[in-house]
């Protein structure tokens, strides 16, 4: 009996600390699930910036070299001779630095110089920059868009204008005259209603226009006279022809002076302005302002440069063919024309004046061949070169291209 009371026990807290098992179960929570893991986002760097700077302008005055106006920016003048230097090395030539051209002058915060920009021509361009090593140089080159166009026009009161009116510069009215200056005197034969076209070079930078290259094809009209001059190379040497291939560059400009006006023309009977009565005037007179630049009209040797009497400051010239010429009433003569010197055509020997028996300013233009005094207006002078025999074929067929091109782009 004892024994059975005794496993009555046993079994009674067996039961009951199973029970009490059961019901902590019940009150303690579950062991939690272990988390995963978790990598952190690694921040992404930061682009590296350009260090702040600053750019100015160095303007350049006349007689300036490239130290001296950097130096007035506040660039040290060794600095300066080191870009000037590095500029050398990579080919610049700062002897044609002028105040027009474009230099743009790059600091950092520290007031230092660490680039330099130099435009040379719209073609050409130079960056220097400076480096742990000192100043280095870049060199850019950019090619010339060359175009074709036509460009006419009708004179109203002058071909200047006329050009103008064209949206053309005065440089081409240059290049036309040039052309035909052995043929036509601007000065005295130009008229109203006279007209002109051209095909011409244009160069452009991108879309900006910058200069003109050559003309290839110039027609002037006046007074029903067409002049034609073409463009043809041969041995390296470009020049105008006529349609017919003779060259159109004579001897002889038919003007001493670009342009002026014709105030006394050549005649046997003139009213003497001072001395009065009828003398002859064996001379062209063109008006023009004192200082007007005087040409000589061809290659020649100098037999007088300076006073002569009543034909004031005077320059006399012996040309080939037995022709001579003189210009009175300068102001003065040009640098080193003196007598016994040679001069070559289109240079400059003096300068528009009113010196000897004159009344105002102008150029007494007188030519002699072999000993009489000629027309300078209406005389034949001695023609250039034509084109080669063997060129002429290549020369006609160009000749007819370019001047159905220009009727075709430029009607009259």
């Amino acid at each position: 009996m004892r024994n059975r009371i005794l496993l009555l026990a046993v079994v009674s807290v067996a039961v009951a600390a199973l029970a009490l098992s059961s019901f902590s179960d019940r009150l303690l929570p579950a062991p939690a699930a272990t988390p995963p893991a978790v990598t952190a986002p690694v921040p992404t760097p930061p682009e590296p910036q350009p260090p702040p700077t600053r750019t100015s302008a160095v303007e350049l005055r006349r007689g300036d070299n490239l130290v001296r106006a950097l130096g007035r920016e506040g660039v040290g003048a060794r600095v300066g001779h080191e870009i000037a230097q590095a500029l050398r090395h990579g080919g610049a030539d700062l002897r044609r630095l002028r105040p027009r051209d474009t230099l743009e002058l790059t600091w950092n915060l520290e007031g230092e110089p660490v680039e330099l920009k130099y435009a040379a021509s719209p073609w050409l361009g130079y960056v220097v920059f400076a480096t742990g090593d000192g100043w280095e140089v870049r060199r850019a080159e950019t090619r010339p868009d060359v175009r074709v166009e036509a460009v006419a026009g009708e004179v109203q009161r002058s071909l200047f204008e006329a050009v103008e009116q064209a949206s053309e510069s005065a440089q081409l009215v240059l290049e036309m005259v040039e052309i035909f200056s052995s043929d036509f005197d601007f000065t005295a034969d130009t008229r109203t209603g006279d007209r002109f076209r051209l095909l011409v070079e244009k160069r452009y930078a991108g879309e900006t226009f910058v200069d003109y290259g050559r003309v290839l094809v110039a027609q002037y009209v006046s007074d029903g006279r067409v002049l034609t001059g073409i463009g043809f190379e041969r041995d390296g040497r470009f020049g105008y022809y006529d349609p017919d291939g003779r060259s159109l560059k004579k001897s002889f400009l038919r003007s001493p002076l670009e342009f002026t006006r014709v105030t006394s023309g050549f005649t046997y009977a003139r009213p003497h302005p001072i001395l009065g009565g009828l003398r002859p005037h064996l001379a062209v007179d063109y008006g023009a302002p004192s200082g007007t630049p005087v040409r000589a009209v061809a290659d020649a040797r100098v037999v007088r440069a300076g006073w002569n009497g009543g034909n004031g400051i005077q320059i006399h010239l012996r040309h080939r063919a037995g022709y001579e010429t003189q210009y009175n009433h300068l102001s003065a003569t040009a640098r080193g024309v003196r007598a016994g010197g040679r001069v070559k055509q289109r240079q400059v020997i003096g300068y528009v004046g009113s010196t000897g028996l004159s009344t105002g300013p102008h150029l007494d233009y007188r030519v002699v061949h072999r000993g009489r005094f000629v027309n300078p207006l209406s005389e034949k002078f001695i023609p250039g070169e034509p084109v080669p025999a063997g060129a002429r074929a290549e020369f006609l067929r160009l000749a007819r291209e370019r001047v159905r091109r220009l009727e075709d782009a430029a009607p009259l």
